[in-house]
């Protein structure tokens, strides 16, 4: 069987080759703002139309027409699927305006639109770049897009056909509950990930960097060499924690899929969290992407991916599955039944609960709580059959 991934390698332009890049970026980046333009004005083009339209303006645009066809074709199809994406998928807001000074260059090209000769990336115009090949392709790519970072690194991300590896035999399960003091808590303490903070560590250090920063800003002049190395000084602490943390996310989440046949996830929304005095924690352990790492290394090793919606698995108990009254306070961390008296960790018991869901073919507790399959005495008297097969072995 074959995936389709990409491939990142760092770029090493020269000046010549950068100011193309960059120029190259101006134009596709105008035909996006246009094509929103239009959709805010009320006409709706689809791709086809984009296309001919903009067949029609390199005819008599000198600028445009100095870029790549291929790019801008490029640009205007992204623009297409984010509109179609918007109106499709949940929570997908509709393509705004790239404003020059803050949106990141990204360019991307088809195969017809460029060439690897001599380990350097040819791309049209005469534009040739140094790649850094930390490993070889799995085959040819059918197309790469060059993006370029805060830092001012540039990278390509080749799109390459690969063969997939038969995953390794796994027959355990496993529930993970998120949170910000523990990063992810799961049935079993072996696989937790804790919360590494690796920002924190270099938070004196960055809070310094910023200061500089907004000493050396100068309001309504161009800014000093000065102020563009505190700024990027600050950036690159930015991206080293960024990185640790992703490090350990990725080291993590092959483990557990390595180890377990069946993964059951708190389908857990950390957008809230930037509204709490936690924001700056939470930030930093970096839920989100802990959570797709996860979910896209089971799901390419064939492993059984459950998402369980977050309601009520803190105020159940993972024996009984008897509901407590109260929602339990952010300072309570043992949860204690009073059906049945179990007590437990609050995010361990969470996570139990999680996996009894996800064991029983659901996807809420609420829907556990309403199956046809209970008892008529209800919750209490039930506790020993809606153990799972892995809490009554060692409660894992």
């Amino acid at each position: 069987m074959e995936e389709t991934v990409r491939y990142t390698f760092r770029l090493r332009p020269g000046a010549l080759a950068e100011r193309a890049l960059t120029a190259e970026w101006h134009r596709c980046r105008f035909l996006w703002n246009e094509a929103v333009h239009q959709q805010k004005s009320g006409s709706r083009l689809a791709f086809g139309k984009l296309s001919k339209l903009l067949t029609e303006v390199r005819g008599r645009d000198a600028w445009l027409r100095d870029g790549s066809q291929v790019a801008q074709q490029q640009t205007l199809r992204t623009y297409a699927q984010a509109l179609e994406h918007s109106f499709t998928l949940k929570d997908r807001g509709r393509p705004t305006f790239k404003p020059r000074k803050k949106a990141l260059p990204s360019v991307e090209f088809t195969r017809r639109g460029f060439r690897i000769r001599n380990g350097r990336l040819l791309l049209p115009k005469g534009i040739s770049v140094p790649v850094v090949w930390s490993r070889e392709l799995p085959s040819d790519p059918t197309s790469v897009r060059i993006t370029r970072d805060a830092l001012g690194h540039w990278y390509a991300s080749f799109v390459v056909r690969r063969e997939v590896p038969p995953a390794a035999d796994a027959n355990g399960v496993i529930g993970i509950d998120w949170g910000v003091r523990c990063t992810a808590t799961t049935t079993s303490s072996e696989f937790d990930l804790p919360y590494r903070g690796h920002r924190k560590r270099c938070a004196a250090e960055l809070a310094r960097e910023q200061r500089k920063v907004m000493r050396r800003h100068r309001k309504g002049r161009s800014q000093s060499n000065g102020y563009q190395r505190a700024r990027r000084t600050a950036a690159k602490l930015h991206k080293k924690a960024a990185r640790q943390t992703q490090y350990d996310s990725r080291v993590w989440a092959k483990q557990v899929v390595d180890s377990h046949a069946m993964i059951a996830i708190e389908d857990f929304k950390p957008a809230f969290l930037s509204r709490l005095t936690m924001a700056r924690k939470a930030a930093d352990a970096a839920i989100g992407a802990a959570k797709r790492e996860l979910i896209e290394r089971g799901m390419r090793a064939g492993r059984k991916v459950v998402l369980v919606r977050p309601a009520y698995t803190t105020m159940t108990c993972s024996r009984c599955f008897a509901r407590a009254k109260q929602p339990l306070e952010l300072a309570q961390r043992t949860f204690r039944c009073t059906a049945c008296g179990y007590t437990e960790g609050r995010d361990r018991n969470a996570a139990r609960v999680i996996l009894a869901v996800a064991e029983r073919g659901h996807t809420s507790a609420d829907d556990v709580r309403q199956s046809d399959h209970l008892p008529s005495g209800g919750w209490s008297g039930c506790g020993p059959s809606l153990k799972s097969p892995a809490l009554r072995q060692g409660r894992r």
